[in-house]
């Protein structure tokens, strides 16, 4: 830190600081040769604002349970918050969740700007970077997931008391935020909901990469807002830190519904030659107007990375000691609280599971029907109540998909009734998930429910689960062709496919309703991986577990279910209910003297995680006459099968008539199994 000119000098702390986060960003983005630098240009005095004068936040101590939680939805301007989290000196929490005595972003991590290794990727990534509340960049995630840290805000603040949580969400977003489908979606939930605690802060700035937003964005948005019963205020000069305090307190002051603060810039603010262009978006000034700009801001034109003297102590003196101040406070509260909070609120936030979460799950007798969907709401029910921050939420199926909680178990989560565990999503598949992820990152245990089919419409927001390293369950039921009659539309063909090639996702596709119970029990452990949990309509039998092998070993992801004397001559892989087909289809190989195993491989993910040793040990690698057999696209499945194994499965989209017709038209039926089995067999000798 070092005093460099007069004019530096002459500026006050909070006009310094603004210009610091400005050209902190310039600076990374020109070195990194790759980035935006508008919105981090114009947004700054905004930020610093919010930061400074509002924020709940201890950089001291970021995972201070009530703090309040900024988002940055356009997460193409990460310089803007990695800038922030810099100056204000934000402490890195280690995997471990303790607070170090090192930087989140560093100096020398902002000169590092989206190289291997850094901290400070093109895109916000809250696993990464402390001070990150969630992963933004894919337009429209951000504030759909604010919605779910705004919810679970409230539902503390019922649960708790207002004198453990009452923190706010305040969002940015951006005109592509807008356009984005998701975020009506969220709007429309958030306004329904009055989410008195969410604030979104909307940077119209009217640039697109294309061009100006008049090429495809004309609406009026202050009305939008108005009729999905937000408060609207507008700020028309993004510079006016006095009219953006003023919003803001409007905000604080909301007591009935979400707030929306309608804010005029100019992107690339201080650029002579590209300020209100595209060209500022999403490419670096260069050399030439760096200078230019430099000048403008009263900067020292050939000072890089430069942070004067009275910076870090304007941010020390605002948010570092209002911080540390406000959480000692809390602190303090939360000890006098019931040792029965303090210990619900601890695991919560660590995210453990108290003691005996898992006594009450049932089991299930041999020879019972139930569709898989339905033994999952017994078990689901089971375990809520001994994990009180568990919420199921649903996009208007809570009875189709059976994924509601009972009346004794919850009440519903709304206006006037905030401590309800079941929240009714409405038709809105996206939003969902993504407020399902804002419901993870704050402590919770969401599950949400729709269709396998309709996880095409959320897979944006169940990959951000994946990569932020969330446990969201993602409830997915009327799982395959085995519908019926609501025919092609309705019957998921190329979804498990697609889910199976997310990372860290574990998809786990249980047989029967014993599996389903041994499903939960891997699922609520879980720390840091969401899973797609996809289950049946239709009823199949309970396995009888004396004549079969335990569900227990859905754990490993695949088991032997049944078996031979010696070695198989054959092996039929399953999942779902085609396990069954593949079990009826074993009794008829072995009256018939064919040595055949039924392998139940739930999970990939699971099985594929084994060693080595167990994996041979399932499908041992000399026996190469192998079925698969599952109701849905065939990729994928040569891993398992090789390349001479035969696939029994989707090759086309499905068709309307009854469950049974289409099982004996697609060739879902124990003869075919057994013909490919003979055939196998036939070609492996």
């Amino acid at each position: 830190m070092a005093r460099v000119s007069d004019s530096i000098d002459s500026q006050s702390p909070d006009q310094l600081s603004i210009n610091t986060i400005r050209t902190l960003s310039i600076d990374a983005i020109d070195k990194a040769n790759s980035g935006h630098p508008g919105t981090a240009m114009a947004l700054a005095p905004l930020t610093l604002k919010i930061w400074q004068d509002f924020l709940r936040y201890d950089p001291a101590d970021p995972r201070w349970p009530n703090r309040d939680r900024f988002v940055l939805s356009p997460g193409h301007a990460s310089m803007l918050l990695y800038s922030m989290i810099h100056l204000a000196g934000v402490r890195r929490v280690d995997h471990d969740g303790v607070v170090t005595d090192e930087p989140s972003v560093s100096l020398e991590d902002i000169k590092n700007f989206r190289q291997l290794g850094s901290p400070t990727p093109g895109h916000p990534e809250s696993h990464l970077t402390t001070g990150v509340e969630t992963t933004t960049g894919p337009l429209g995630q951000g504030v759909a997931t604010s919605v779910g840290l705004a919810i679970a805000g409230l539902w503390k603040r019922a649960h708790f008391g207002e004198e453990l949580f009452d923190y706010d969400v305040y969002t940015i977003c951006s005109d592509g935020d807008l356009m984005e489908g998701v975020s009506q979606e969220a709007a429309s939930l958030a306004g329904h909901q009055q989410l008195h605690n969410l604030c979104w802060i909307y940077d119209s700035n009217r640039i697109t990469i294309d061009g100006s937003t008049d090429l495809a964005f004309t609406e009026d948005v202050e009305k939008r807002f108005d009729a999905a019963g937000w408060a609207v205020h507008r700020v028309d000069d993004a510079n006016d830190l006095d009219g953006i305090g003023a919003a803001l307190d409007r905000f604080k002051a909301e007591t009935e519904r979400p707030t929306m603060i309608v804010l005029r810039s100019r992107i690339g603010y201080g650029s002579p030659n590209k300020v209100d262009t595209a060209d500022v978006h999403g490419s670096p000034l260069g050399s030439d107007e760096t200078k230019l700009t430099k000048k403008a801001y009263g900067w020292p034109e050939d000072a890089h990375f430069l942070v004067p003297d009275g910076v870090y102590e304007n941010f020390n003196n605002g948010i570092g000691a209002r911080g540390a101040e406000l959480s000692a406070a809390w602190r303090r509260r939360f000890e006098s609280a019931s040792e029965a909070d303090r210990k619900e609120v601890g695991q919560m936030i660590a995210g453990d599971l108290p003691d005996g979460w898992d006594v009450d799950i049932p089991s299930f007798d041999a020879g019972e029907q139930i569709a898989t969907r339905k033994a999952s709401q017994k078990v689901i029910n089971a375990i809520a109540p001994r994990v009180p921050w568990m919420t199921s939420g649903s996009a208007d199926l809570t009875g189709s998909a059976s994924s509601g909680l009972s009346p004794e178990v919850s009440g519903v989560f709304e206006p006037g009734s905030r401590d309800g565990h079941g929240i009714h999503l409405g038709i809105r598949e996206h939003e969902s998930a993504a407020m399902s992820n804002g419901l993870a990152l704050s402590g919770m245990r969401p599950v949400w429910s729709t269709y396998l089919i309709f996880s095409d419409y959320a897979r944006p927001a169940i990959r951000l689960s994946a990569l932020m390293e969330q446990p969201v369950v993602h409830w997915l039921t009327h799982d395959s062709i085995g519908l019926g009659e609501d025919g092609p539309t309705h019957q998921p063909v190329e979804q498990l496919a697609s889910l199976r090639a997310i990372p860290q996702l574990d998809v786990i596709r249980p047989a029967d309703a014993n599996e389903v119970a041994e499903a939960w029990k891997v699922i609520m452990p879980r720390r840091d991986h969401p899973t797609a949990l996809v289950l049946t309509r239709q009823n199949v039998p309970v396995l009888d577990r004396e004549k079969y092998a335990s569900a227990g070993g859905l754990a490993r992801g695949g088991y032997v279910l049944a078996d031979c004397d010696g070695e198989p001559e054959v092996i039929l892989i399953a999942t779902g209910s085609e396990v069954h087909i593949a079990v009826e289809a074993h009794e008829t190989l072995m009256v018939e003297g064919i040595r055949s195993r039924v392998v139940s491989l739930p999970s990939w993910q699971l099985f594929d995680s084994q060693s080595e040793e167990y994996r041979d040990s399932v499908l041992p690698p000399p026996v190469t006459a192998r079925v698969a057999i599952e109701q849905a696209s065939t990729m994928g499945w040569e891993r398992y099968v090789g390349e001479t194994g035969t696939m029994i499965g989707m090759t086309t989209f499905g068709a309307s008539a009854p469950f049974k017709d289409l099982q004996k038209f697609f060739g879902f039926t124990p003869d075919k199994v057994v013909e490919a089995a003979r055939d196998q067999i036939a070609g492996a000798g």
